[in-house]
Parts: C-alpha cells; sequence; structure tokens
C-alpha cells in the first residue's frame, strides 16, 4: 500500500541535520586529536565526506526504489531469506547504537550535573522519553526534528563562535597530520558518528519528491557536519592537541571557557548541556525509530507503537553493559566500525545487484 506522503525537502534536511548532531558532539575533539594531533579538524572532515558518500548511496538506492524501505526492497533484490538476514543485522546494529548512546548521556550527566544520581536513573528516564516519541507516525517524527534542529544549531554555533576569541592560530599548525598510522581509525571513528543518516532509507518513502532527498540530505548532513569540524577546530585552536587529550569531553571545556560579551554569562557550560540533552535525544529518537519501524516491516506488522515499549529493556540491558566509560568508549568504537560495513557496505552491494539486474521501484507521480 502506498503510504502517505508528507514530508517535505526541508523537514528530511532537518531529520538529517538534528540527528547528525548527537551525543558524540562531546568526545568528538578527543577522537580526533588523539588520530591526527593539531590536523584534527582535517580528518573530521575526511570523515564527514566519507559520511556523505554513505548518505550518497542511501539515497540513490531509496530513487531507485521510491514507494519501499531498504527492508522491503533488498527482497526484491536478494531474495526473501538473504534480505531477512541484512535486516536483522540493520536491527541490531542501531538497537545497540540507541543503547549506547543512551549510556554515554548517562555518564556524562552524572559526572557533570547530577553527581550523587545512578546513571541507571539518567539512561531509563532518555530511553523512556524516546520510546514514548517513537509511538508518533513518521510524519509527526519529522516535526519534532524540525521543531529542534532549530535550537541545535544555533546555540552550538553561538557557542563556536564566542570561543574562538580564546583560540591561537598556532595550535592549529600544522593542519597536515604527521603520523599517517593512526589517521585512518580516527576517520572511521569519526565516520562511524555519522551513521545516523541511513534514516533517509525509512523516509523518502514517505516523501512529497523524492527526488529532492538528495539535495535536502546533503544539506543536513554539511550543516550538521560542518558544526563538527567548527566545533573541532575552536577545541584545537582554544587548548591545543596536547592539552584536548588529557579532557574527557573537550566541547564541554570548551563551553566553560567560553562567555557572552560584558560577561553577562561568564560559562556557557550549564546552557551548552541544555542544548546537548536535546541533541541526544533528537538522536535517540532517529536511532530508537529506525529500530521499531524497520522492525515492524521486517514481521509485517499493522503499526510500529506496539513495539516501543517491547524494545526498551532490551536497550536497557545493553546500555548497562559497559562497566565504566573506557569500557563503553571502546566499545563505542568497535560498534561503530562494525557498523560501516552494514550502513556503507550493504547499501552499496545492494545497488550494484539493482545496476547489474537493472531492476527499479515503481516510479511516484511526481517523478
Amino acid at each position: 500500500m502506498e503510504q502517505t506522503r508528507q514530508i517535505t525537502a526541508i523537514q528530511a534536511g532537518a531529520i538529517m541535520g538534528s540527528t547528525v548532531i548527537g551525543v558524540g558532539v562531546l568526545p568528538l575533539p578527543l577522537f580526533a586529536v588523539r588520530a591526527a594531533d593539531s590536523a584534527a579538524p582535517l580528518i573530521t572532515l575526511i570523515g564527514l565526506l566519507i559520511g556523505s558518500i554513505s548518505l550518497s548511496i542511501v539515497i540513490w538506492l531509496g530513487i531507485r526504489f521510491p514507494r519501499k524501505t531498504i527492508i522491503q526492497y533488498s527482497e526484491d533484490l536478494i531474495g526473501k531469506w538473504l534480505a531477512a538476514i541484512g535486516s536483522f543485522a540493520i536491527i541490531g546494529f542501531f538497537a545497540v547504537l540507541t543503547s549506547l548512546a543512551a549510556r554515554e548521556f548517562g555518564e556524562v550527566v552524572v559526572t557533570s550535573v547530577l553527581k550523587t544520581t545512578p546513571v541507571e536513573v539518567t539512561v531509563i528516564v532518555m530511553l523512556l522519553l524516546a520510546a514514548i516519541a517513537t509511538r508518533n507516525a513518521i510524519t509527526t517524527f519529522a516535526y519534532m526534528h524540525y521543531f529542534y534542529f532549530p535550537l541545535l544549531l544555533v546555540p552550538g554555533l553561538l557557542i563556536v563562535v564566542l570561543s574562538l576569541k580564546n583560540a591561537e592560530p598556532i595550535n592549529l599548525q600544522p593542519i597536515w597530520f604527521q603520523h599517517p598510522q593512526g589517521v585512518m581509525r580516527g576517520v572511521l571513528m569519526i565516520a562511524a558518528l555519522f551513521q545516523g543518516n541511513f534514516i533517509m532509507t525509512m523516509i523518502i518513502p514517505s516523501m512529497i519528491a523524492p527526488r529532492k532527498a538528495i539535495k535536502s540530505g546533503l544539506w543536513g548532513m554539511c550543516i550538521g557536519g560542518g558544526l563538527y569540524v567548527v566545533i573541532v577546530a575552536a577545541a584545537v585552536g582554544v587548548f591545543g592537541a596536547e592539552e584536548i587529550k588529557n579532557l574527557l569531553w573537550p566541547t564541554l571545556e570548551l563551553a566553560k571557557a567560553t562567555s557572552l560579551p560584558a560577561n553577562v554569562l561568564e560559562r556557557l557550560d550549564a546552557a551548552f548541556l541544555a542544548v546537548w540533552v536535546t541533541a541526544v535525544f533528537t538522536t535517540l529518537l532517529t536511532s530508537y525509530f529506525l529500530t521499531i519501524y524497520a522492525t515492524r516491516q521486517l514481521f509485517r506488522l499493522a503499526d510500529h507503537r506496539m513495539l516501543s515499549f517491547f524494545m526498551l529493556p532490551f536497550v536497557f540491558a545493553m546500555a548497562m553493559m559497559p562497566q565504566n566509560i573506557v569500557q563503553m568508549y571502546k566499545i563505542v568504537e568497535l560498534v561503530g566500525q562494525i557498523g560501516l560495513c552494514i550502513t556503507i557496505g550493504y547499501p552499496a552491494l545492494l545497488i550494484l545487484i539493482s545496476l547489474i539486474r537493472k531492476k527499479r521501484g515503481k516510479p511516484v507521480a511526481n517523478q
């Protein structure tokens, strides 16, 4: 049955942008500096380019099959059973991604703000918010992202611009990496932060004009990814590469070191954390929605709302598995690199098969 097409190109771009700006913004400068020292902004840009290539592949597939999601058209391309394996991999990966994002949120909150609150409480509260929000239709999901996107982008840019007054250009030199052996690992780690772009496989069938998905998706990716690049550049410019290696969440420290003109606010970390909580919510909303929406389509259920609370105990259990922050980030790195095979390799295989077999879906009226 043809889905109701109500999502505009602007809303699709907002979904992409607010999904990209998420929990990973806090440790991002640390990941980049460990890999490339003062060339951290450069490898962040390379990671953004890899994410954009992944997004382009996903959207290309979506445009070839504008009436179906990847769960549905993969069955047409590689058969029901092989497609089921791929679909289970997608569902499992984004369930794990949701759990790790929730755990990282909990660790930041109990470390920085609610120091006597158990981490389990903060994790379950955020997961409950995501579960309740995902009970809505996909059009309401799009409206939520559309509403929150400016609230994420504007304060983030404001903090970066204000922090630049404390930056030293010498800290950003040399701009080219000096030790290539760790660069690829860092690039893959940063590219993994953009894997939320996979949500485009679910929203293209609901877009009014599916062919505009490439423009809106890349615009959203470039805006969100561009914010990542300037945050890394600002953090390296203010603290220097060696100092960042001693910070767990450099972006939070950057907000602490930034003040409004005339000392209206001497530190912006409280305001930044409020914005960051919203960013975490939108990212969790996307990954959790993708998990239950894909599950619904795999098992051909009439509605995805029944799955929102059914999946919650499993996601919460996975979130509590890491013993501490160090182990959590090791798992994040491993899962992110494995996930690239799912979010880049699997769609690339499908697009290759569709070209070889010359298969494409039935176009919609405005295509």
